[in-house]
């Protein structure tokens, strides 16, 4: 039976596991990952230094790349869009690309505890292989904006286990 395109998306703090699992699903057939992680390293680098920085290069980011990824969709390409889904404001983004694409959408959340990705966070910041080095003060920080998905949301819910 073929696999219905899915836009899927992601919501948890920091280090919670979104990037890895990202990998994971696609690996699907048909399916593709957009990093915002990737693309703000690549497209502002060194621009990115305080939050402010980050809030409005990921705007102009995602009003560049929206009509890309409702064209992929449509395409019949499934898309794991790992760009944080962590605001009602950040998924209602994400609900208009899958609507106006007409296709089926997944919101992975990660509901881990805040020293379980803190512990994460300072082991990947030691090894050195992410894009952005994230102090516990940043964290802290962004996770104060941080909304759960609230029913009302309605979306097509998959609550992550903490691995």
């Amino acid at each position: 039976m073929p696999v219905a395109t899915t836009l899927h998306m992601l919501c948890g703090k920091i280090a919670s596991g979104k990037s890895t699992f990202a990998k994971t699903l696609s690996a699907d057939p048909k399916t593709i990952m957009i990093s915002e992680d990737l693309w703000l390293s690549g497209l502002y680098g060194d621009e990115l230094v305080s939050i402010a920085d980050y809030v409005r290069c990921s705007e102009r980011l995602k009003q560049t790349i929206a009509p890309h990824i409702v064209a992929l969709l449509k395409s019949g390409l499934s898309v794991v869009l790992d760009f944080p889904a962590n605001t009602r404001e950040q998924r209602l983004w994400i609900r208009h690309l899958f609507e106006e694409a007409g296709c089926h959408h997944k919101l992975h959340y990660f509901d881990v505890p805040d020293q379980v990705c803190k512990a994460r966070l300072k082991a990947r910041n030691a090894s050195g292989t992410h894009k952005f080095l994230v102090s516990e003060d940043v964290f802290d920080k962004i996770s104060s904006y941080f909304q759960p998905p609230q029913p009302d949301e309605a979306f097509d819910l998959e609550i992550r286990p903490v691995r």
